[in-house]
């Protein structure tokens, strides 16, 4: 008999107490909305619920308590849901499979493939939710973090462990912007969560936007704009999950959402079917108390790190909505993609003015943050002016910093413009940027 090892003991053991837990039975008593109601069930919030219907077995998630009533989420189609059917609960949270055999697959909000790919073998089980590393145990950031985009790398460094957002309005280069992230960033392994994407765009990605060098390192979480809440919401907590395996091993990892507005709508469609009242432009309060449980999640642990880029889809462009706002308040820095920019096919369309990196400091030299200061310097010398400039009434010489920067307009703005195919070198970056302001490297 061959010996087993820690691991293999380990995983099995964990498999026999999932077995073990006693079945806690109830009966479905209300079926509302993208979710139901079962009455007589022993469950806490966070446990899974499981009913037998004429469809097949549906899996729920319990998200409110009402006397002796559960509230839970649907993760699939509630037909053939119907009152009276019984519900059962293992009397814990769902879990998820995690490990190396992950890398290269397409999954759904539930870890399960969906790309057509052999099983996935042996995985390790672990609960879907995960408390954030302890303030006091986390590694600082030190180290850059190339992502080979001319603009982030030189104007708006990111640091290896950094949380960053993106926010963007529809059709102005976001999905461009993430694919030459994936393929160009310094990290062992990418997970990446489409949460409510559109189904016709998910092929799209995986083949023209990733390739298959991108896909080799990459976990691909995916809940389609047609899935129920559950699943989109659930979809980013396990691109999170996946992504804090991976750091816990001692992996750079990065971590892409697109986009946690859709995860932020997706809870609130939740909260308010489990009863919330809206607050904030009809945001229940569970949405701005998930944010940050999720976001904090990312950055560096004690060993290994995650690097996360989150996109906020901001309505009509405002980036004040309730979501734009309090992501913004919790990442270290944020990337603007502007229209204005993507109208004079500016691509990417990174308004550098507008954007801040938290931890740029702390990962570059004085030099290199000289060089990036003269460059917002010369951009915002040429906004102040613009109006001026384009009628043609601006008289040379009147303002030193608007004559340089009007000077090395096309320079400048060439260094921030960028093909998609374009590969850049990090060590390379500083040195074009030098030649655009004119000042050396």
């Amino acid at each position: 008999m061959s010996v087993l090892t820690d691991a293999t003991a380990a995983t099995r053991w964990e498999r026999a107490l999932v077995g073990a837990r006693p079945i806690r039975l109830g009966s479905v008593c209300r079926v509302l909305g993208n979710g139901f109601e079962v009455a007589g069930l022993d469950a806490a919030i966070g446990d899974l619920v499981v009913v037998e219907t004429d469809a097949g077995s549906l899996r729920g998630l319990v998200v409110g308590l009402r006397d002796d009533i559960v509230v839970a989420g649907a993760y699939g189609e509630l037909n053939g849901l119907r009152c009276g059917q019984l519900a059962s609960t293992p009397g814990g949270p769902p879990t998820l499979g995690v490990g190396p055999a992950l890398l290269g697959r397409v999954v759904d909000a539930l870890g399960q493939p969906i790309d057509g790919g052999p099983s996935l073998g042996s995985l390790r089980l672990v609960e879907l939710d995960q408390r954030a590393p302890h303030p006091l145990h986390r590694q600082r950031i030190t180290e850059p973090m190339a992502v080979g985009v001319r603009a982030i790398d030189a104007a708006l460094t990111c640091g290896r462990g950094q949380r960053i957002g993106i926010f963007a309005g529809s059709g102005v280069g976001k999905s461009t912007l993430l694919s030459m992230m994936v393929r160009e960033a310094e990290a062992d392994v990418v997970v990446i969560g489409l949460v409510g994407e559109r189904g016709r765009e998910v092929r799209e990605f995986l083949e023209n936007d990733l390739g298959p060098e991108g896909r080799a390192r990459s976990v691909v979480v995916v809940a389609t704009a047609d899935e129920p809440a559950l699943m989109r919401l659930t979809a980013a907590q396990t691109a999170t999950r996946i992504a804090e395996s991976f750091r816990d091993e001692g992996s750079d990892v990065l971590l892409l959402i697109d986009s946690v507005t859709r995860f932020a709508m997706a809870q609130r469609e939740i909260g308010l079917a489990a009863g919330e009242f809206p607050a904030s432009r009809g945001y229940p309060p569970s949405v701005l108390s998930a944010l940050p449980r999720l976001l904090e999640r990312a950055g560096a642990g004690e060993r290994g790190s995650i690097t996360a880029f989150y996109t906020v889809l901001v309505e009509g462009d405002d980036m004040n909505d309730p979501v734009a706002d309090t992501v913004r308040g919790i990442l270290d820095g944020h990337i603007v993609l502007t229209r204005a920019l993507a109208q004079r096919g500016h691509y990417p369309s990174i308004d550098v003015s507008a954007s801040v990196s938290r931890v740029m400091n702390a990962v570059t030299t004085p030099h290199q943050q000289a060089l990036a200061q003269v460059l917002r310097d010369q951009l915002a010398a040429y906004e102040e002016s613009r109006d001026l400039i384009e009628v043609g009434a601006y008289v040379g010489g009147t303002n030193r910093r608007t004559d340089a920067a009007i000077e090395r307009r096309d320079a400048v703005l060439d260094f921030l413009q960028q093909g998609s195919d374009e590969q850049v070198p990090f060590a390379r970056v500083w040195d074009e940027l030098g030649l655009a302001l004119g000042v050396g490297s």
